[in-house]
């Protein structure tokens, strides 16, 4: 199977798609493939516990690498104890990384 780097970049509660971008790494996923999904810009904004959505929730549970963007999170002040489990922090070198690797990227 595929590996496949989603890129989410939108706000969650701004965006009516982005849950639709969630159901596409869970299919994904479910079909046997590899999945990260890294939120950058406002896509990061979903990512606090204390607001994070259904949608995203069971990502990790399902296999899904769940990734936010380290200068995104410190560009709106969310901090790494404000991420719920299953969330990790990382740079954007990781994009170039899945490039280089052969990983099927979309930018959603």
């Amino acid at each position: 199977m595929s590996d496949y780097l989603l890129i989410e970049s939108r706000d969650v509660f701004e965006s009516a798609t982005v849950n639709q971008d969630y159901q596409l790494a869970k299919d994904l996923a479910n079909a046997g493939h590899k999945v990260t999904l890294f939120c950058v810009q406002n896509g990061v904004l979903a990512m606090r516990k204390s607001i994070i959505p259904a949608a995203l929730t069971d990502l990790p549970g399902r296999g899904i690498v769940l990734l936010a963007d380290d200068f995104s999170l410190q560009e709106r002040g969310i901090l790494e104890d404000e991420l719920p489990d299953g969330v990790e922090i990382a740079a954007l070198d990781i994009v170039v990384d899945q490039l280089a690797s052969g990983a099927r990227t979309l930018w959603l």
